[in-house]
């Protein structure tokens, strides 16, 4: 038998570059050599942004449709929504239960997210329970299905370091060794910063999506940062010092034009514009087949439906079979 991976996005929109370069092209690559469950985390989107739910169940479909089109394929991985294996919610009550608080606290990420919240208007300075216990409703999604291993990059080993942690003192109370201990995979992934040379996201405003047509990504491109030491167009540059616009080449180019965009640069004979439109079609070029398979769902909205509750009803299946042993080694009724 193959082993196990488990890994998720929350649904907070339309997927970016970033995504498909850092997490989605590793999991397609994954799909072939492990039984892989990818979950699209709707309780999770909730700690944050419980009272902004409008959109969500269009965001479910916006997460799923971009997996699809970069590859994902619901024949080889199971492909669900978490709100919909409510078995999660249940293992996540008996794993809460033997978690001890200070475990919770010291979780970075958690941190961080308290961090963002306070800064936020109307969130005031508390922290919801919800969002308390993410680290341990994460550990019930991997646990659910036994995983092996949890794709992160090295900023996320310590999220699974406590899941393993959890696994542990499960084991440890109930005399048992049901729960494998899962291991971080590391990503290796080329990392993409945003157009403005931080880190990529929507609610920056420095994002370029999967979905993007060829004239947005074009006009995104544009505002890219360069060499901000080169102030003519035949002034020589500093490619090492160009903060987005070579950084791109060096991911999309081959390695034969990523030479050339060097040498002209630091030659004075390669314009900044001139630069950021050969990179805006070689990006255009790379992500072409994925839109096309993108607006594809997007005209069949029904179809994706299918695959979420093809994939979440395979997921429920596998999750029943963890609970009801849990059940046994809890000795719930």
């Amino acid at each position: 038998m193959k082993q196990r991976i488990m890994s998720g996005m929350r649904p907070t929109g339309k997927l970016h570059l970033g995504h498909y370069l850092g997490v989605i092209d590793n999991w397609v690559r994954l799909q072939d050599d492990y039984d892989c469950f990818y979950q699209v985390a709707d309780w999770h989107a909730l700690t944050t942004k419980y009272d902004k739910t409008e959109s969500l169940r269009q965001d479910v479909l916006d997460v799923v449709m971009d997996w699809l089109a970069c590859g994902i394929d619901p024949n080889k991985s199971t492909v669900y929504v978490q709100s919909l294996v409510p078995e999660t919610a249940e293992l996540h009550i008996y794993l809460s239960m033997i978690t001890p608080q200070n475990w919770v606290e010291r979780d970075p990420t958690l941190k961080d997210m308290a961090k963002i919240l306070k800064t936020k208007e109307g969130i005031g300075t508390q922290v919801n329970y919800g969002l308390m216990g993410y680290p341990v409703l994460m550990t019930a999604d991997i646990l659910l299905f036994n995983a092996d291993f949890v794709p992160v990059g090295i900023d996320q080993v310590a999220h699974v370091e406590l899941s393993r942690d959890i696994a542990r003192r499960f084991n440890y109370v109930y005399h048992t060794d049901f729960f494998k201990e899962p291991q971080p995979k590391l990503n290796k992934c080329s990392l993409l910063c945003g157009l403005d040379g931080n880190k990529m996201g929507k609610s920056f405003n420095n994002d370029i999506k999967i979905s993007d047509s060829e004239e947005i990504t074009s006009k995104k491109v544009m505002t890219a940062i360069t060499d901000r030491s080169r102030i003519k167009r035949d002034d020589p540059g500093h490619p090492d010092e160009c903060e987005v616009v070579y950084k791109y080449w060096k991911i999309f180019g081959e390695e034969k034009e990523v030479k050339c965009v060097e040498s002209e640069c630091e030659a004075g004979s390669r314009g900044c514009a001139d630069c950021k439109r050969q990179l805006a079609k070689k990006i255009n070029d790379k992500m072409s087949e994925i839109r096309e398979k993108r607006k594809y769902y997007e005209a069949h909205p029904n179809e994706v439906e299918e695959i979420i509750k093809y994939g979440s009803d395979k997921a429920r299946k596998e999750a029943k079979i963890t609970l009801e042993r849990v059940r046994e080694l809890v000795k719930m009724y």
